[in-house]
């Protein structure tokens, strides 16, 4: 009988919380489809791996039974599958990220990974923000920019740290201050990442120094839709400096923030993951950012 590992995966997670909720969002996927799958492997299997009850679920003796296999089974895979991929000196480091990076980081980063395994080849993968750990949940990411907080189960090294600015439309009342006070933006409509994005949807609208929920104005799921909304006047939005930078658009301001915790750019991999290619890679964006 072969079962997914995908499958194994979503069991022991489940497993874990106890909770079918609660694993859904740490796996990024729907409550609704993490069941119909649970449901497909039990029947597969041939018993009920789990009893329903009112906080949520428990093991069954078939379940309990499974849990050290399917973990035994995943590790294996994953050692395995990087073992292989370090015996061929050649292969594929899928980077992840959801806006752009600039700083300079990028590019020296990439010359340092190939000068230390020039049988790599690189892909950049843009990353929907309906995904907060940019690829690295699912394996479609090695490695990921990311701006913290990340989301538990990742590794990640500070690359990065800058002021908080808002993006304002270029007639806006506040656009002719120099710096602008955050207490002056919390009756702006903000706009806002998706929910799935998690913590980091509540980072960008400030919910670190409000005292209450803020106004959104729109839900935007890429940067391209956030600076139409600006420019179409239907909210402000807060950005790093660095990204002010890399994101200049006609009708638009840049304002740094007052009142804010600076925000903090990272490198993100999976925890335990100590492949050849993501330790090298890592290493090359250390040493740059100790240069800087």
């Amino acid at each position: 009988m072969d079962v997914h590992l995908r499958d194994l995966r979503y069991f022991v997670a489940v497993a874990e919380e106890l909770n079918v909720t609660r694993a859904a969002e740490r796996l990024f996927v729907s409550q609704p489809a993490l069941s119909k799958q649970l449901r497909a492997l039990e029947r597969q299997l041939g018993c009920l791996l789990f009893d329903r009850i009112p906080s949520g679920v428990a093991l069954t003796r078939q379940g309990e039974a499974l849990v050290p296999v399917a973990r035994d089974l995943i590790d294996r895979w994953g050692t395995g599958y990087e073992s292989i991929r370090a015996a061929s000196a050649t292969g594929t480091l899928v980077i992840g990220m959801q806006t752009a990076v600039g700083r300079g980081l990028q590019h020296e980063a990439l010359r340092g990974f190939r000068a230390t395994m020039p049988g790599w080849e690189v892909a950049l993968r843009l990353v929907s923000w309906h995904d907060p750990t940019g690829g690295l949940a699912d394996g479609s990411s090695d490695v990921a920019f990311l701006w913290l907080p990340a989301p538990a189960g990742l590794d990640t090294y500070v690359l990065s740290t800058e002021r908080r600015c808002v993006v304002l439309p270029a007639d806006h009342p506040l656009a002719g201050l120099a710096e602008i006070p955050f207490a002056a933006l919390r009756d702006e409509p903000f706009i806002a990442l998706p929910t799935a994005a998690g913590p980091l949807r509540d980072y960008w609208l400030g919910l670190d120094a409000r005292d209450g929920e803020p106004s959104i104005g729109v839900t935007a799921s890429s940067p391209e839709e956030v600076f139409e909304a600006v420019t179409g006047g239907l909210g402000v939005v807060l950005v790093s400096e660095g990204n002010a930078q890399l994101y200049k658009r006609p009708g638009m301001v840049y304002r740094p923030v007052t009142g804010l915790p600076p925000c903090r750019l990272a490198i993100a991999w999976r925890t335990g993951n100590t492949s050849p290619q993501v330790t090298a890679f890592v290493h090359a964006l250390r040493q740059i950012a100790t240069k800087v």
